[in-house]
């Protein structure tokens, strides 16, 4: 199915392990960006921005046979966008809000050739139930809460005692909306693009 060598742009290895287990055989290149976005953005479409400014930054380095993966997640609360904490501090906060309450969890993905890009997002709805201070303080303390789009992981312990139900994909809450995307790719590879 492949005309294309796969390059993943991405360091989670969330993402790197979703890829594997679709049976892509891919590499892995990150260029940093500033994650900024336009304050007058929709916060349904942070996610696709991002990925697409992702695949922006491999232009210069991407050769002729390669298409580039970029992704990025958002958690999205009313209209405010929970990326990544800083503190754990931060992390704890951000509990607090989805605690009780219904949050978006929002992947934006982006395929980059030298030729083309194509973009798109997928939504999934997670129901969380609410959460004592102590059970927020236990997974803050023992997990990895930093380096994940509104401070937890759907596959870790918050996500086991703490989610009551989702309305979408799972996998697209995990960081990478895996059906889109193997649809996608066989889309635009069998169409050239």
């Amino acid at each position: 199915m492949m005309n294309y060598k796969l390059i993943l742009g991405s360091q989670s290895p969330r993402r790197q392990q979703l890829m594997q287990e679709l049976g892509f055989i891919f590499t892995t290149r990150v260029i940093s960006i500033d994650e900024d976005f336009p304050e007058d953005l929709a916060v349904e479409q942070v996610a696709e921005y991002l990925a697409i400014e992702k695949g922006k930054a491999h232009l210069d380095s991407i050769a002729a046979d390669e298409l580039v993966i970029t992704a990025d997640t958002t958690v999205v609360v009313g209209q405010e966008v929970l990326n990544k904490p800083l503190s754990a501090e931060e992390a704890r906060t951000m509990l607090r809000k989805l605690s009780g309450c219904s949050h978006h969890v929002i992947s934006g993905v982006c395929l980059t050739t030298q030729q083309w890009q194509r973009s798109f997002s997928e939504q999934t709805m997670v129901h969380f139930a609410s959460l004592t201070a102590e059970e927020i303080s236990f997974y803050v303390e023992k997990y990895q809460p930093l380096d994940k789009a509104g401070g937890y992981a759907i596959q870790e312990w918050i996500g086991m005692i703490g989610i009551s139900g989702i309305e979408g994909s799972y996998f697209n809450v995990v960081g990478l909306p895996v059906h889109q995307l193997y649809q996608t790719l066989k889309k635009v590879i069998l169409n050239k693009g």
